[in-house]
């Protein structure tokens, strides 16, 4: 779906503690490559050989969903489960709310979401 949006419109109005830990998660990330961003309605999008993470600026959190085949389970995990009635593929949610939240814990789940993506 084409839009005339960009990140930087999905986070107008939002606390500048929500920028700050997106900026924290692409620094994370984007030295895999291949990996492209992009603004959908009310996300950040990032793909590689199709979607593997899914950033959603909230009023106070952002949302960070990644895609595995298994579920993963651990502190960090707000939520984990099977994705619309699937046996093998499940989306896990971690939520964050400022700077220096990402730890080598979440960039290594992130890292097993971008791994499924490529498959």
């Amino acid at each position: 779906m084409c839009n005339d949006l960009t990140v930087e419109d999905l986070f107008a109005g939002k606390p500048d503690d929500l920028q700050l830990a997106f900026d924290d998660v692409l620094l994370a990330v984007m030295d895999w490559q291949p990996n492209d961003v992009g603004a959908a309605a009310k996300a950040v999008v990032f793909t590689n050989t199709r979607a593997w993470l899914i950033v959603r600026p909230m009023s106070k959190l952002l949302e960070l969903s990644f895609y595995t085949d298994s579920i993963l389970s651990g502190p960090m995990i707000h939520k984990s489960g099977p994705n619309m009635n699937s046996k093998t593929k499940f989306r896990h949610s971690i939520r964050i709310s400022g700077p220096g939240q990402i730890t080598p814990e979440i960039v290594d789940m992130l890292k097993l979401g971008y791994d499924y993506g490529l498959r």
